[in-house]
């Protein structure tokens, strides 16, 4: 990222925040707009990493009341002790397998025709769900048990595969499962909190090294930028799936999966 401005990691802050909570993945557009930019050395891929934090903290900016109430009732609410457990569960099949496959990950699927195939598959699994997924029998985060946790978490791990969308495969996975469009949304904003931290503290920590005085100072535009454009995005999500099914979103996908394959073979 040697030689990013600060315009340009204001846009990368804004792709980042504009898309990570949408069902269209981040790393497929962050792929193109940084190959447009000229920054495609392994700073830059960590930097794209250190800027999830601010999409994070949107979240949790957004449900801290949640959040809040949550923390305050662990020790003697049941209903609090269940939503944590939840997301512990949930949690930890990503970042076994994560933990487990990130250097294969990184070296073979991060590209971009596994990006088109991912975002176009993904597409795919959208019109099956929205057209033949069951009854939703669970309304609200807090009505889940933990087997339907366990399968979300399960979703969650094919988001490891670059261009699927962590956001897409929660909330496609938890409405393939029985979760409502609203709970399987928020369910994921929420499952986003710990795996994103640890993804970022991971990461970041492991390549501290690679960063100066300027790419720090670059990566906190990013941030705050970040931030912002996931905020205003969380807030469009949750009342755009209270009028309307996510085929559209699967559409957009085709459309950035021809985008990205044309692309990177011209």
């Amino acid at each position: 990222m040697a030689g990013m401005t600060w315009w340009e990691a204001a846009l990368l802050g804004l792709v980042e925040g504009a898309t990570e909570f949408l069902p269209i993945s981040s790393t497929g557009h962050l792929i193109i707009v940084q190959d447009l930019l000229g920054h495609t050395d392994e700073a830059s891929k960590v930097f794209n990493v250190a800027i999830q934090l601010g999409a994070i903290l949107a979240v949790c900016w957004y449900y801290r009341d949640r959040l809040f109430r949550v923390a305050r009732g662990v020790g003697h609410d049941p209903a609090a002790r269940r939503f944590l457990v939840n997301l512990c569960v949930a949690f930890l099949p990503a970042a076994v397998i994560g933990l487990l496959a990130h250097k294969a990950i990184k070296a073979h699927l991060f590209n971009p025709p596994m990006v088109a195939l991912a975002l176009a598959l993904g597409a795919v699994l959208i019109f099956v769900v929205e057209r033949w997924r069951p009854a939703p029998r669970i309304h609200s985060v807090d009505d889940m048990r933990i087997r339907d946790a366990l399968k979300v978490g399960f979703a969650q791990s094919l988001a490891l595969i670059p261009g699927t969308s962590r956001s897409g495969a929660t909330i496609i996975g938890g409405m393939a499962f029985g979760l409502s469009r609203q709970a399987a949304t928020e369910f994921s904003f929420f499952l986003a909190i710990p795996t994103m931290f640890a993804a970022v503290i991971y990461d970041v920590a492991k390549n501290w090294s690679m960063l100066n005085g300027d790419d720090l100072a670059a990566i906190a535009v990013g941030f705050a930028v970040a931030f912002v454009s996931a905020l205003a995005a969380v807030r469009f999500l949750l009342g755009f799936i209270a009028r309307h099914s996510f085929i559209g979103f699967a559409w957009y996908r085709l459309a950035l999966a021809f985008v990205v394959w044309v692309y990177f073979a011209a």
